[in-house]
């Protein structure tokens, strides 16, 4: 088949939807003899291997559909007669071709898991979104009319209250060898099979709850990894929100039941097919006050209706089916991270050490339409983008690297990270993502250290060294004092900064939660001794005035003499919990006291009114109060470069709506309560 270059128009109603498989395998071919089921027809069949994709072609005409072309997934892709693919390669293949798919306006419909972890899986997500194409993961008993109806009867109180979940899916392979024992394909069993007891028992929490998604509170487990390094067989036991606990189990060398039991008070449902769902399964219900019930679905097909569901997502503009939602997979895929996590399996493409690449395998490059803007600050001569990202909130590098990726497409040149923060392992995170994407000189690297109890001159030298070293770089572009201690003369700070300075260790230097006065004395002292002094500072600024401060130690400048110290000496302000730690999203109301330190730091009838406000600006610009409040901060007579710290792309794609609100002066005195 030859390329085509144009970009496929989606199906109409009045027109039979076209499929192309990727991946012709074991389950492709069960996709592909349920599809004369659904409203869509096979047109198209991609592999690396022209020989199996000509293989399955030849077999579709078998199932009804004899005009289906082999070729590269490229040539595929790229048919203008492909409304949705079906991808069913290795796990690890999943993501490039899903990327490809949306890039070609085609819906997806993706195999479980549709990565191998959160990081990966979340910049998916993010694609499908932006793109306005649905992406769906192939968990097929999803939309088997048995488990719709196993969800109802937990819906419906049929058992009483929901109190324990049993669920399992593993089975024993005799040889270790192929796809499930090799650690570069991501093998073992949670994420081949244990994928379905999480997705499973999830939805019965939802069910049982009322949310609309899922995630354990705690999560433990035990586990055997097996000589090739993958998990063999492991139980999870997981504790769910309201109490709702969860036995889960799987494996790839002992057999199990492959059940799902659901507790109740008044009794319990049991599937004893839940999975591969066969000619006749069956929902089992025993309760205190009735005899058994058993309720069967047979004659269903669930790779044909799960690929309706696909079209009629595509049809309606929607980015995923209501059967499994796309934040259903993120939540999913935290949890598969977390089992991994408590059994200590970790995959060498996953490594803290690992050369990951973008998930797109593609340069990174910033977008057309990204909405940063920038800023000076003294002594830098990079792009200083006016939102700088806090490496705090990433549990693993693909996660890192898919976050931080996303922020440099977006424009965002600017990262802080600080020697406290998990234990260095941070700091680590940050440097490998920087040399894997070689881009040391295109960013700006915020360092900060000597937090209490080691806020002293040695401590301040011997943390600045072990901090480049574990990022591995020779200079911090801007490095910050974490804490002052005020026991310390400050020219012996100032000392050995400049010394650290001259010596090309830092490039600019400043204080994070000092105080004006202290900063002033600091660079007075400078100022007499010929030495460098103090250009930035980092404390507790936005829109909420703060009335107290989270941690020990801070320092806040929401009062109106420390605004008139910025304004007055023009100090750069790389101000951390803008947003005053979820104060603006919807959390604080006056009646709401269940969080104890929004109520002590941000509580008064002055922020209330401020919130008031920056929801009515907010809904005239069509954003969130969020957006409001990091645009206040961003609009102040001083230099400001808000501190975000969001854990995922969806929450970066939010914070950054600020960027796109241009507020008057006059509208940001309203917001601050001064006209």
């Amino acid at each position: 088949m030859s390329a085509q270059t144009a970009t496929p128009t989606p199906t109409t109603n009045d027109m039979t939807p076209g499929w192309a498989v990727l991946g012709p395998g074991g389950i492709a071919r069960r996709f592909l003899a349920q599809l004369s089921s659904s409203s869509g027809r096979l047109v198209a069949a991609g592999s690396s291997s022209l020989e199996r994709a000509q293989a399955f072609a030849d077999e579709a005409a078998e199932h009804g559909f004899p005009d289906v072309t082999a070729g590269t997934y490229d040539d595929v892709l790229a048919d203008p007669r492909v409304d949705a693919v079906y991808i069913a390669t290795v796990h690890t293949g999943h993501a490039a071709l899903v990327l490809a798919a949306l890039r070609a306006g085609k819906a997806v419909l993706c195999e479980k898991p549709l990565t191998p972890n959160h990081g990966t899986t979340m910049a998916l997500v993010d694609a499908a979104r932006q793109a306005g194409l649905p992406l769906v993961e192939a968990f097929m008993y999803r939309f088997h009319p048995q488990t719709a109806a196993f969800l109802d009867l937990v819906r419906d109180g049929a058992i009483g209250t929901v109190t324990h979940v049993d669920a399992s899916f593993a089975f024993r392979t005799e040889e270790r060898t192929g796809r499930l024992f090799d650690v570069e394909t991501a093998g073992g069993g949670i994420l081949d099979v244990g994928c379905y007891p999480v997705t499973m028992t999830a939805a019965i929490v939802q069910a049982a709850t009322g949310v609309r998604v899922a995630e354990p509170v705690e999560l433990h487990a035990v586990g055997i990894l097996g000589p090739t390094g993958v998990d063999e067989w492991t139980v999870a036991s997981a504790t769910y929100p309201t109490g709702i606990t969860a036995s889960l189990r799987t494996g790839v060398q002992v057999e199990d039941t492959n059940a799902v039991v659901v507790h109740g008070t008044r009794g319990t449902i049991t599937l004893r097919d839940p999975w591969t769902i066969g000619g006749n399964p069956v929902i089992e219900v025993r309760t205190v006050d009735a005899a058994p019930t058993e309720t069967s679905f047979a004659g269903a097909a669930p790779y044909g209706l799960e690929a309706d569901a696909t079209i009629d997502a595509l049809r309606a503009g929607r980015v995923d089916t209501p059967q499994m939602t796309t934040d259903e997979s993120l939540a999913a895929a935290r949890t598969l991270d977390r089992w991994r996590a408590a059994i200590g399996l970790r995959y060498p493409f996953e490594a803290e050490i690992a050369d990951i690449p973008t998930v797109s395998g593609r340069p990174l490059t910033v977008a057309a339409d990204a909405p940063m803007t920038y800023g000076q600050l003294p002594g830098i001569d990079k792009r200083v983008s006016r939102l700088v990202m806090g490496v705090d909130n990433q549990p693993d590098l693909a996660h890192a690297s898919a976050i931080f990726d996303h922020f440099v497409e977006q424009g965002g040149t600017v990262f802080d990270t600080g020697y406290v923060y998990g234990g260095g392992v941070l700091e680590g995170r940050l440097g490998a993502w920087i040399r894997n994407r070689g881009i040391r000189e295109d960013v700006v690297v915020i360092t900060k250290g000597a937090h209490t109890p080691y806020c002293d001159p040695e401590s301040l030298t011997r943390q600045l060294l072990e901090s480049l070293e574990r990022q591995g770089t020779e200079y911090a572009d801007v490095y910050m004092m974490h804490r002052d201690n005020p026991d310390i003369p400050v020219g012996e700070f100032v000392d050995v900064l400049d010394e650290h300075r001259r010596a090309g260790h830092i490039r600019v230097f400043g204080g994070s939660n000092w105080t004006p006065a202290r900063f002033d004395e600091a660079n007075a002292w400078a100022a007499a001794n010929g030495k460098y002094g103090f250009e930035v500072l980092s404390n507790h600024f936005g829109l909420a005035e703060a009335l107290d401060v989270p941690w020990a130690g801070c320092e806040h400048v929401t009062d109106a003499a420390s605004k008139q110290w910025l304004e007055e000496r023009q100090v750069p302000l790389l101000p951390w919990s803008s947003q005053a730690r979820g104060f603006f999203t919807g959390r604080a109301r006056p009646d709401d006291t269940s969080d104890a330190e929004l109520v002590r730091c941000y509580y008064s009838d002055a922020n209330f009114e401020r919130l008031r406000r920056a929801e009515e600006l907010g809904a005239q610009y069509g954003v969130p109060a969020t957006a409001i409040a990091l645009a206040y901060v961003l609009h102040q007579p001083f230099p400001t470069f808000p501190l975000f710290g969001p854990r995922t792309i969806a929450e970066a794609r939010s914070s950054m709506l600020g960027l796109t609100v241009d507020l008057t002066p006059e509208q940001v005195a309203w917001l601050d309560l001064r006209s």
